[in-house]
């Protein structure tokens, strides 16, 4: 397609229509998969739900929420699990000449 000669209306015109049209195929495509990938699992007399179920379980595990085990002395909103990176009050608090068992839950 050239766009080269359509006016700017035209190309505005354009560039509102694209992000519909784009979902929609995206639906689309979407749906066609999902079809072919039951139908496949069919032929092998499996429901895509009972394979995908333990791929789905192992996710939901992984995202749980890890326990608060040092939490701010005076701001009891502010907790942290002790893992990745420290952040400002705890750094502050060590800086301060405080201990990190001080935090302890």
């Amino acid at each position: 397609m050239d766009i080269s000669q359509l006016s700017i209306a035209q190309l505005k015109e354009l560039l509102d229509q694209i992000p519909a049209e784009i979902k929609r195929r995206e639906k689309q495509e979407k749906t066609r998969i999902r079809q072919e990938l039951e139908a496949l699992a069919a032929k092998s007399g499996y429901t895509l739900d009972e394979l995908l179920g333990e791929a789905s379980e192992k996710v939901r595990k992984a995202s749980k929420p890890v326990a608060v085990k040092y939490r701010h002395p005076k701001d009891l909103s502010l907790g942290w699990s002790g893992r990745g990176r420290q952040p400002k009050w705890v750094v502050e608090f060590l800086s301060a000449d405080g201990a990190l068992d001080q935090l302890a839950v």
